[in-house]
């Protein structure tokens, strides 16, 4: 079969982490997806969307149906994605603050997270984060994403010395092609959902 010449369009991935600090192992999750894209799962690309400047949700300073601009650009780079990766960690058995803040907003009408395909990874504490996680999908229920089921990924606290370094990046090739495979299925999810 001669080749068209066309090539497929690049599935785009919004990454969200629920942890604002620089050495956060949630940061090196997505860090290091963004690698394995660049690298060895062809036809996605991810961009993390940095919810720290986003305000505490506030509908007072919605004005005249526009959002505070770190809102607007939030919201927008959401809107342009094909599908969602959180990299979670676990607070007080939920969501942290900042990944719940950035939810709200982009859910406020028009719900910018609606019929996106989307995956957790997490890297927390002694369940691994795996309590957020399903925090994570009743938040989405309501929002319209669509998780992935399968594989699942969670990372506990007592494995971070053996996973990352000092910086917060994964360095261990077992737990990246773990990651790999999350990222596979998000990309085979995504095309389904689309009808590709």
């Amino acid at each position: 079969m001669e080749s068209t010449g066309v090539a497929s369009p690049v599935i785009k991935v919004a990454a969200i982490c629920g942890s604002i600090r620089k050495a956060s192992s949630n940061r090196g999750l997505i860090r290091s997806a963004i690698e394995i894209c660049e690298e060895s799962v062809k036809g996605m690309q991810i961009e993390l969307l940095d919810v720290s400047p986003l305000p505490m949700i506030n509908t007072d300073l919605e004005v005249n149906g526009r959002f505070p601009p770190a809102v607007e650009v939030f919201r927008q780079k959401v809107l342009a994605a094909d599908s969602i990766l959180f990299a979670s960690p676990e607070y007080n058995y939920s969501v942290t603050p900042p990944l719940k803040n950035a939810i709200d907003w982009a859910s406020r009408p028009p719900n910018v997270w609606a019929d996106k395909a989307a995956a957790i990874v997490s890297s927390a504490g002694g369940s691994g984060g795996r309590r957020a996680q399903h925090h994570l999908r009743q938040i989405g229920v309501f929002v319209d994403l669509h998780f992935i089921n399968k594989p699942e990924f969670s990372i506990n606290g007592h494995e971070l010395p053996t996973k990352f370094d000092s910086e917060g990046n994964l360095v261990d090739p077992e737990t990246k092609e773990r990651l790999k495979k999350v990222l596979q299925a998000l990309q085979a999810f995504t095309l389904r959902l689309q009808g590709r």
